[in-house]
């Protein structure tokens, strides 16, 4: 039962996110802002959707219950909840499930991406790993795992190219390695 709620708020919580992403897109275009990556984005869809799927056949079908373990991943759990909700946050508007990108927008180097490109994905990638474990649904992790692996390799590098041609993308980015090793040398 703990598991069947579990999933239930995680559900509702992508659904609530993804209400929030179709509002950031409707913003965002009314802006000029321009969509990339559709090609790719039913892929996306598919692998996050089949994912729930899979986690709750394999945990009913093998009767799966708490990992001994369950301690630590529901602590990794949560931090990457935070993790999800300082990045969401410090995109603000500018975050979208989609690749939409405002021409000459200021590249955003607060939060969690003053450090990495692409925090959401890293937090993705964990979240694929640690709610299956939590559940013993080792089959689940691994398949998603790769197969979210396999989707990050198109998808970062269409953000990439995106990016790069609406905004000072690479520009930002050179600034703030330039910064970094300016400090080692001191």
């Amino acid at each position: 039962m703990l598991f069947y709620i579990f999933v239930f708020l995680l559900i509702c919580q992508r659904v609530l996110e993804l209400l929030i992403a179709k509002r950031n897109e409707h913003r965002m275009k009314q802006k000029g802002a321009i969509e990339f990556g559709q090609s790719h984005y039913p892929f996306i869809v598919a692998v996050h959707c089949l994912f729930f799927v899979s986690l709750i056949i394999e945990v009913t079908f093998y009767h799966s219950d708490l990992s001994p373990y369950w301690a630590i991943f529901l602590l990794l759990f949560f931090i990457a909840q935070f993790g999800r909700l300082w990045a969401l946050t410090s995109l603000g508007t500018f975050w979208n499930t989609k690749i939409i990108v405002l021409p000459e927008a200021k590249i955003v180097k607060k939060g969690p991406y003053r450090y990495v490109k692409h925090p959401n994905y890293i937090i993705v990638a964990i979240e694929l790993i640690v709610i299956p474990l939590l559940f013993q649904a080792n089959i689940t992790a691994i398949v998603f795992t790769i197969l979210n692996a396999m989707i990050l390799s198109i998808r970062i590098p269409a953000e990439e190219r995106a990016l790069k041609s609406l905004t000072e993308y690479k520009e930002t980015f050179a600034k703030s390695s330039s910064q970094i090793n300016d400090v080692k040398k001191v």
